[in-house]
């Protein structure tokens, strides 16, 4: 068994996988620029916590590629859809990755492979994929079972009704100037 180090941002996916490595760690929540964007607030001093293992899998075509699992769980606070108030929501990923030599391959595997298919080059950025996955796990419409706050229906309310009453209809001094015709 060789020892390497692993640079999570350009990481040797071969060679993790052949020395079945693990990668761990905590990373603050700021640091993933994307995923903060998507949330109620600023992410304070939250965290990512993450673990990669290097591991042998096959993709469609049953032979055994280099593959890494990598875990993640985040919590964070999402706006609701429905009353816009905070929504805590805990992010859980936990996916296997296989390893192709070029993207061709990868394109023609990943549709017919129960696990996502990457190319070997250019080298993974493994926090960016990190990143990718934590995108993913995020609920499509958060939500509250039940909001803490009553939820307004109706976008209008009494001093617009009012408003649109006083207001002239543009129309209305077309009607002085309607004569009836003999006929």
């Amino acid at each position: 068994m060789s020892i390497h180090l692993f640079p999570p941002r350009q990481l040797d996916a071969e060679a993790f996988a052949r020395d079945a490595a693990v990668l761990a760690g905590e990373l603050p929540l700021h640091d993933c620029q994307r995923l903060a964007s998507e949330l109620h607030g600023p992410p304070g001093d939250a965290l990512v916590r993450w673990q990669a293992a290097g591991e042998h899998r096959s993709a469609a075509d049953g032979i055994l590629r280099p593959a890494l699992r990598l875990q993640a769980q985040a919590d964070v606070v999402l706006a609701c859809q429905r009353c816009l108030e905070a929504l805590p929501v805990s992010l859980e990923v936990d996916r296997h990755f296989v390893f192709v030599p070029d993207e061709a391959m990868a394109e023609a595997l990943d549709d017919e492979s129960e696990d996502d298919v990457l190319a070997l080059v250019p080298a993974p950025d493994l926090l960016q994929l990190l990143e990718d996955e934590l995108l993913m796990a995020l609920p499509l419409v958060p939500r509250h079972d039940v909001c803490p706050v009553a939820v307004r229906m109706s976008a209008a309310d009494a001093g617009f009704e009012a408003a649109m009453q006083e207001r002239a209809h543009p129309f209305a001094g077309l009607a002085g100037l309607k004569t009836d015709k003999p006929a």
